[in-house]
Order: structure tokens, then C-alpha cells, then sequence
């Protein structure tokens, strides 16, 4: 099925909207909250809306999810006398969530927490272990459990979640790569229009060469693809790339030589995230360079994904702590002439590989081990 992560300040309205606008397989079918290192009690823990928890959907919170949940509906979370840290024997009873798990009624589960929900008056309490007396509750169509059973270490924990999902609910397995793709081949083509023209910059990566079959597949010879030569290519790898996107699938390819250019102005900087920061204003000025001589060009396509916005704290939230700035994202500049299209932030990196499977990227892309980032590069 398709789902999407958010951040846990997203507004209520974006929820909302997503309730009651598209079809019966648009609309959001549940929710899922996640675990956190944070205490309730902390003043500045990660907080959703409590209006979430009356939206008569389906939700299901974890660890600090479940936690939260009591919180906002009156229960009392405090802080437990023994952190509960690995395995533990989950004791529960019948419930839609815990259909078909065991006859005995007993699990073995896998925790890490220090709080606990110490009482949940109005709640079904649906299991516990000896140090959790509220290990696992309902309270009509929300659930939430203190352990992890997203986790290998919980038996049968996807069993779990499969009861979530399919029973409680009603989601349909009807998200496929194939979909993937078909949606957003006409979400491009939409976004272009008729006559609209993208450049894309195309490194030669899984990223940016799935990006460019998706938008080329959308958009056809409305496509120019930028491919740049920074001085860090592997041996051989510019005439491979040529050769597949050029030859193989006849697409439009401008290469550019700018060796000199970026090693000129990376010379002297040492620091990691300035590196990144040199590098993507490098391209993003290359990038609008080759677009004024192509014409008329209002989209840039990138192959950015969701690891790149989460590291570099560009995942919608105003709490997200940047782990290290990735040129396509935080390289950008604030006014940026071109238009963006990136059609796989959304995916990791297992899911693109499986985009370019089904859109015939050659073996040598498809399964190449990732380049060392940009910063990693001794100048």
C-alpha cells in the first residue's frame, strides 16, 4: 500500500484534506505513530495536534506513540522503575490487533523504554508485561502498544501490522512499483504540460538516471539531460553514461567539462558541509547556464530522495536536526529561476533500484556501488 512519512507538526488541515479529498484508495485509511528517544513530560518532545486522536480514523501508536496517545486522552505516563530494554513475555487478550497471534496468550515482544503508562483510565488494556502494566490498549479504532513490533526481535510483529493495516483499517495491497511509476509519469506530464521543456541533471548515479527515464518516459525529447564531469568521475564512466542514455535510450545529453571549475573553486576548503554548499551552487549555476542556451526551459529535474531531505533536515519539519547537507538540497539556492520535478523524494534507495529495474536501467546502474559523497573528496 502507499504511505508517506511526516513530520509530527504536520498541520491538522493537511490531515483533514487528506480525509475527505479523492477517491475511496486516496484517502488516508490510518494512521501510525512512531517511537522517539523523548519523554511526554519533556518540554520540547515531539508533539502531533491532539486533534489527530479525534479524527475517527484508525491510528496505532508505538513506544513513545502509545505514550502520547495516553497522554493527550488522560492517562498517566510516568517515569518507570526499571527501564525495560530487549526481550519481554507480552501478556494480552483478544483483540482485532492481536487476532490470530497465539492461543496462549502470550508473546514474546522486544522494548526499549524508560517511561511507562502507568494507568489509562476508559482505555481496554489488552496486554502487559511484569514491569508495563500498560503494555498494549484500545480504546475503539486506536491502538497503542509499548513495544516494537516493527522490529525482527518481536515474534510475529508483522502479523501485528498486517492486522492493523488490512482488519482495523481496511487498506487494500494495490501500491506497486509499477503504480509507482504509472502515477508518476502522468504527474509529470501534468506538471509540464503540453509544451513545457526540462533540463535534468544527471550524474550518472541510480538517483538522477532514474529520475531522467522517469521524466523521459513522461516527456519524451522535451528532455535535455546535463551531464557534468566535476573532476570525480570514475574511470570510464563518462563514456558509459553517454553511451547508455545517448545510444541505448536516444535521449537528448549535453556534456560539460568542469573539471577545472569545481576543483578551482573546492581548493582550500576543508569543511565538510562548506564543500557541499561550494559544490551545489557550482551546479545549480551550470544547470541554469546550459538551460538559457537550450531555449525556453522551466523545470529542473533531480534525482533526490528521502534520505537526502531527511539529512539534510528538509523533511517539511521545524524540528529536524540536519545530519549533512546534500548539494541537491541544501546546496539550493533560496531563488532558484528553474522549477523543481523530483519524482523520487518520497523513496529510499532499495525502491529506486527497484523504479529502475522496471524502467530497464542496464545492470552497470543498476546495481553499481554508490560514489562516495562530494564531501568526502580530498581537495
Amino acid at each position: 500500500m502507499y504511505t508517506e512519512l511526516l513530520p509530527h507538526d504536520v498541520p491538522i488541515e493537511e490531515l483533514k484534506r487528506g480525509l475527505k479529498e479523492g477517491d475511496g484508495e486516496g484517502k488516508i485509511k490510518g494512521i501510525i505513530l512512531s517511537g522517539s528517544p523523548f519523554s511526554v513530560h519533556e518540554p520540547d518532545s515531539p508533539r502531533c495536534s491532539a486533534e489527530i486522536i479525534d479524527l475517527d480514523i484508525p491510528i496505532l501508536g508505538i513506544c513513545y506513540g502509545a505514550q502520547l496517545i495516553a497522554h493527550i486522552k488522560g492517562g498517566v505516563v510516568g517515569e518507570g522503575w526499571k527501564s525495560e530494554y530487549g526481550r519481554a513475555e507480552l501478556l494480552f487478550k483478544d483483540s482485532e490487533l492481536f487476532d490470530g497471534l497465539s492461543e496462549s496468550g502470550r508473546l514474546n515482544v522486544w522494548m526499549s523504554h524508560g517511561d511507562v503508562i502507568e494507568r489509562f483510565d476508559g482505555a481496554d488494556i489488552i496486554g502487559y508485561t511484569t514491569n508495563t502494566p500498560v503494555a498494549a490498549f484500545g480504546i475503539s479504532n486506536i491502538y497503542g502498544v509499548q513495544f516494537h513490533p516493527e522490529v525482527h526481535h518481536t515474534d510475529k510483529g508483522k502479523k501485528i501490522l498486517r492486522n492493523f493495516l488490512y482488519t482495523i483499517c481496511g487498506c487494500k495491497r494495490n501500491w506497486t512499483i509499477e503504480s509507482f511509476v504509472r502515477d508518476k509519469v502522468e504527474e509529470i506530464m501534468s506538471e509540464v504540460g503540453s509544451d513545457g521543456r526540462v533540463i535534468c541533471g544527471l550524474s550518472g548515479g541510480i538517483d538522477s538516471s532514474t529520475t531522467a527515464l522517469l521524466v523521459n518516459k513522461a516527456i519524451g525529447n522535451r528532455l535535455t539531460c546535463i551531464f557534468v564531469d566535476k573532476g570525480l568521475l570514475r574511470k570510464g564512466e563518462k563514456e558509459a553514461v553517454l553511451n547508455t542514455f545517448e545510444n541505448n535510450f536516444k535521449m537528448r545529453m549535453v556534456f560539460v567539462d568542469a573539471k577545472e571549475h569545481f576543483l578551482k573553486g573546492l581548493q582550500g576548503v576543508k569543511d565538510s558541509e562548506a564543500k557541499r554548499k561550494v559544490i551545489g551552487k557550482l551546479v545549480i549555476d551550470i544547470f541554469e547556464a546550459e538551460a538559457s542556451k537550450q531555449g525556453n526551459v522551466d523545470f529542473l529535474a533531480q534525482g533526490t530522495i528521502y534520505p537526502d531531505r531527511i539529512e539534510s533536515a528538509g523533511a517539511s519539519s521545524q524540528k529536524s536536526s540536519r545530519i549533512k547537507s546534500h548539494h541537491n538540497v541544501g546546496g539550493l539556492p533560496e531563488k532558484l529561476r528553474l522549477r523543481l520535478i523530483e519524482p523520487l523524494n518520497d523513496l529510499y534507495k532499495d525502491e529506486v533500484r527497484e523504479v529502475a529495474k522496471e524502467l530497464g536501467m542496464p545492470q552497470q546502474i543498476l546495481n553499481q556501488h554508490p560514489f562516495p559523497g562530494p564531501a568526502s573528496q580530498l581537495v
